[in-house]
């Protein structure tokens, strides 16, 4: 499981469903939950976690996506295998992992280095622990 640790934005509810915003460094995400903890406030730092599968990564992109989170990073490792490949990425002061198949890494033609774009869906984020 891939943590972020971002300070909470906004928080905008409706009966159980709640979308929230967050600041990630100089970037923005936003995350889509039921049923959300009421100790949860605007300002809370927290630790968020997507897992590896969840995030896609993009190279020369060009074009809209309903995806909202779309984070700028910078590739720091390439590890292609038979079926899958582990492309480990840095954002801000983060590095996370993304799976994807064997295919996709050698269609995109991802190298160290490259300056990529990670989108993650607002469902496919969680937090996993409230700062205190």
């Amino acid at each position: 499981m891939n943590t972020l640790r971002a300070k909470v934005s906004t928080i905008k509810s409706m009966d159980n469903l709640a979308l929230v915003s967050f600041s990630f460094g100089k970037q923005k995400l936003e995350m889509i939950s039921l049923g959300l903890s009421q100790t949860l406030k605007e300002g809370s730092t927290v630790i968020l976690g997507v897992k590896a599968t969840s995030i896609t990564i993009a190279k020369e992109f060009q074009g809209r996506i309903s995806t909202t989170n779309q984070l700028e990073a910078r590739v720091e490792s390439v590890k292609n295998g038979k079926l899958l490949s582990s492309i480990r990425v840095k954002l801000e002061n983060s590095v996370l992992e993304s799976l994807i198949t064997s295919e996709a890494s050698s269609l995109l033609h991802i190298e160290k280095g490259d300056a990529v774009l990670v989108f993650i869906k607002a469902s496919d984020l969680s937090i996993i622990e409230e700062e205190v």
